[in-house]
């Protein structure tokens, strides 16, 4: 099957400093992508070329098959790739009805006869939620007064209802908590069921091992590591995301400080 997004050897500099350097990634119609890496890992500059923000300075970037460098991010939504970041661009006191179709507004009428379509969004954004499996209360309610894994689905159903075949999503859980997360967790896994392709942008192996098929290793900028779901178990995954033999060096050098490694306690129970 041709990817719906594939990077291959992709690199970005800005002058002499390497953001990313030599990244390949694969995202497939009903899959999930994970990337994972910790802060300063280049995890927000693939977002962006992927997005649209950005152009990469080398290396090739393919959408269903077609080589492409994407001058801005209506292009890429042009091209059925739909970025929801980590503050959501929501406006906290518009209702859910009204975010939800934030900038692509139906109207009815013409001329100095033409207005929005009120009725038309509210039932829409109510049907499409339904869809997706969340029922919330009342869709005329601010957006601001939703919690933050609500509003996270609520981007989520936005884009699987203006047609994006790949949805990225950058950080979903990291700033909620467990319960939250699993909800979060929940419906990007239906957007995969609805046929999307999904990248998921975490530094949480945990959450990325629940529903991820495919998982992106970063480090500094550069591939740490590239596997399949059933290559590796979800211990290995969190050591090479927690830094692998540098985690190893790590342990070692604590203990000939005398300290038992995660314990804090001394080797030396006599001292």
């Amino acid at each position: 099957m041709t990817a719906l997004v594939e990077l291959t050897d992709v690199s970005k500099f800005y002058g002499n400093i390497r953001a990313l350097e030599g990244v390949s990634l694969e995202v497939h119609a009903g899959e999930i992508t994970c990337v994972l890496g910790d802060n300063g890992a280049g995890k927000s500059t693939l977002i962006k070329i992927i997005a649209g923000l950005h152009r990469h300075d080398a290396g090739t970037f393919a959408i269903e098959g077609e080589e492409v460098r994407l001058d801005s991010p209506r292009e890429a939504l042009d091209r059925g790739i739909a970025t929801v970041y980590q503050d959501l661009a929501v406006v906290p006191l518009m209702p859910v009805w009204r975010n939800f179709f934030l900038g692509s507004e139906p109207t009815k009428g013409a001329g100095p006869f033409k207005r929005l379509d009120v009725a038309k969004m509210r039932e829409t954004t109510r049907s499409e939620l339904l869809r997706m499996g969340i029922d919330l209360r009342d869709v005329d309610q601010p957006i601001g007064t939703l919690s933050g894994g609500e509003r996270q689905c609520v981007a989520i159903a936005r884009a699987v209802y203006f047609g994006a075949k790949v949805l990225v999503l950058d950080e979903p859980t990291a700033a909620l908590g467990v319960k939250q997360s699993g909800v979060v967790l929940k419906y990007v896994a239906a957007a995969r069921d609805a046929g999307l392709g999904v990248v998921l942008i975490t530094h949480n192996p945990h959450h990325a091992y629940l529903v991820g098929d495919r998982f992106v290793l970063l480090k500094r900028g550069a591939m740490a590591g590239s596997h399949a779901k059933s290559e590796i178990a979800l211990d290995e995954l969190t050591r090479q995301m927690a830094g692998g033999s540098e985690l190893d060096q790590l342990s070692h050098e604590l203990s000939r400080a005398g300290v038992t490694p995660g314990t804090g306690e001394p080797t030396d129970k006599g001292m």
